[in-house]
């Protein structure tokens, strides 16, 4: 029986159909037709491309010279570090000597020997949760270090009730105020929300080696004379000032000192070599052109990796740079609106939030639950989701650590404001964008070319609180 004539009919799509094999064609096929057309096609796709909004956001200072140094007033204040521990197993627990630095008396001490040995004076004790570790007014008899676990300091409040002060988590310092100063009280209370491990070190033990070490002894002592020096509010060698006097008396007078060694960044770089076949570069470039669009795929990587270094670079990125004052955690674990007010109450003129979009979800979700709606903010054309009007930007280059814990990162931005800056250097040779070049390598004997792309650029925080990180963020759900 003949096939019938729908065989030869429209396909699904419009086209007509290739007749059976055993059918005699009375037009030309598709799949002959294809042979003389054009495909309309795309350029070369890419997953991995984000919208990288830190790169976009950030003001970018030109570093002529290759570096950019930070000048700044003379600090006095000396600021809390975070220190490190090894795990060896459940009872084994050690503070890794050269992070003991941190703890701000023995901040730039540089005898390991001696860091060696009084690292090896910590034992460690569990806590359990509910547990106060120390009480407000008590003497201050021991050195803790917090290993693991969410600890709480609280004091009474002025009609009784009890009054969060802020949350110690792992690798904080308590206590260390005991190293330098005679018969120091507690300021307040410290509770354990969760179990946890600390590690701790008696006072006067401390004091007993640094009256066998020499070196010990002057730096403490010299720490201890620079803490009693006049400072401002942030820490900073105070400069004398008189106010609402009248007549003609003596006025104070001083100067603005600086750091005699400021911090100098030097210009960072990402780089890759793109080969391609000249055989390739010959007779494929029609109607795209083959070079053009590998060199325009290894450029969005290149940029890819440039944030991330923003973010995660040890020398210079933000995640480890920020200073640790400016560090804060989660009371609760979860983002919620208090934490992000707390975060956004450490400096002026919060520009922006940068944040993984799974701890965006999980703000979104605390907001849920109280009822609040957060706002949106235009940026460039975008509505974004905002806080009291400042923007959070996602961001995937913030980790998400094993435990599904992540950080959100607010950030003041320009140098007019004293904020965070991006570096780069514009005007090199061969340049394809501003602080990126692309430079012809020469071809070798397999007939390759080869293309050398560079992007030279780094990150430098002004001042302090010109960037702070909430910690601890937890992006799983929690039972209701």
């Amino acid at each position: 029986m003949p096939a019938p004539d729908s065989a030869i009919g429209p396909g699904t799509d419009g086209s007509v159909l290739d007749p059976p094999a055993d059918r005699v064609p009375t037009s030309l096929g598709t799949r002959a037709a294809r042979q003389l057309a054009d495909t309309t096609k795309s350029e070369p796709q890419m997953q991995a491309i984000s919208s990288r909004w830190l790169l976009r956001m950030l003001p970018w200072v030109d570093v002529k010279g290759g570096a950019y140094r930070v000048n700044r007033r003379l600090q006095l204040r000396t600021g809390r570090g975070r220190v490190a521990f090894e795990h060896n197993g459940a009872d084994d627990i050690r503070v890794i000597p050269r992070t003991l630095t941190e703890v701000p008396a023995l901040r730039g001490y540089a005898d390991t020997e001696v860091l060696r040995e009084l690292a090896g004076r910590f034992r460690p004790r569990e806590v359990g949760a509910g547990q106060v570790l120390v009480e407000a007014g008590q003497p201050v008899s021991e050195v803790y270090l917090v290993v693991r676990g969410r600890f709480t300091r609280f004091a009474a409040g002025r009609y009784g009730q009890e009054e969060a002060l802020g949350v110690v988590t792992d690798g904080s310092p308590l206590g260390d105020e005991a190293i330098t100063r005679p018969d120091p009280l507690w300021p307040n209370s410290v509770r354990a929300e969760t179990s946890g491990v600390v590690l701790v070190l008696p006072a006067p033990a401390v004091r007993e080696f640094a009256d066998r070490v020499p070196s010990l002894a002057a730096h403490l002592t010299a720490f201890a004379e620079r803490q009693r020096l006049p400072v401002n509010r942030r820490g900073e060698a105070d400069v004398p000032v008189r106010a609402g006097h009248t007549g003609e008396p003596a006025l104070p007078g001083g100067f603005v000192d600086y750091e005699l060694r400021p911090r100098e960044y030097e210009l960072s770089l990402t780089q890759s070599v793109l080969r391609v076949h000249t055989r390739v570069a010959d007779l494929y470039n029609d109607p795209m052109d083959q070079t053009r669009q590998q060199i325009r795929l290894t450029v969005e990587e290149i940029r890819e990796r440039q944030e991330w270094e923003l973010v995660n670079n040890r020398e210079f990125g933000l995640l480890g740079n920020v200073d640790h004052g400016q560090r804060i955690s989660t009371f609760t674990g979860p983002p919620t609106p208090d934490d992000m007010d707390e975060l956004l109450s450490m400096r002026r003129k919060t520009r922006l939030f940068l944040a993984h979009p799974k701890a965006i979800t999980a703000f979104f979700r605390q907001c849920n639950r109280r009822g609040l709606t957060p706002g949106t903010a235009s940026v460039n054309g975008h509505d974004v989701p905002a806080w009291r009007g400042v923007p959070i930007f996602p961001c995937g280059k913030i980790p998400v650590a094993d435990d599904q814990t992540s950080s959100i990162i607010a950030l003041r931005t320009g140098e007019a404001d004293q904020g965070v800056v991006g570096l780069y250097q514009t005007g090199i040779p061969e340049e394809y964008q501003p602080g990126l070049n692309v430079r012809f390598m020469g071809i070798d004997e397999a007939a390759v070319s080869k293309y050398l792309l560079t992007a030279y650029y780094s990150m430098a925080i002004l001042v302090p609180d010109a960037a702070g990180i909430l910690e601890n963020v937890q992006l799983g759900r929690t039972a209701d």
